[in-house]
């Protein structure tokens, strides 16, 4: 299970396995919200960010977007959850992208319990998205004793 860089020739794949993975994961968002981030993610967001994915038989199986310290975006594939992929990636971008914070919703318990098991905690809540709507963000950061 290698951690690859990606382009933008990636970004269809990506955008793919981000909506796969948000209507597993994010069942507290409307469909009007997905749709309206959808394009933004793949216009502007995905650009934002310093891309890694984990990438096995040629297939992306999960994919990190880091900026200023901050893991703006961890999404695996709804197939291959639980084995693994998020707890390598979020490893790779703490030792090598020096990501050690995180913005979580709220409403998605088992990403914060997933972040908690990788030694984050909580140091603040925003009762706003980082697009002002009515989803709060759990402020994470990271502890720091399990980076091997």
């Amino acid at each position: 299970m290698d951690v690859v860089k990606v382009s933008k020739s990636n970004y269809q794949e990506l955008i793919e396995i981000w909506e796969a993975s948000v209507r597993a994961t994010h069942d507290f968002l409307p469909e009007e919200n997905i749709s309206e981030l959808k394009p933004l993610i793949l216009q502007q967001y995905f650009d934002a960010v310093e891309l890694s994915a984990v990438k096995r038989s040629g297939e992306i199986q999960g994919f990190i977007g880091v900026a200023d310290s901050n893991i703006e975006m961890l999404f695996v594939k709804p197939e291959y959850f639980g084995i693994g992929i998020g707890r390598k990636l979020i490893k790779y971008a703490l030792n090598n992208l020096g990501a050690f914070k995180v913005d979580v919703n709220e409403q998605n318990p088992n990403a914060i319990r997933f972040y908690e098991k990788m030694d984050f905690k909580q140091v603040g809540r925003s009762a706003l998205d980082g697009q002002g709507n009515p989803f709060p963000l759990i402020h994470m950061m990271y502890n720091g004793s399990q980076t091997g």
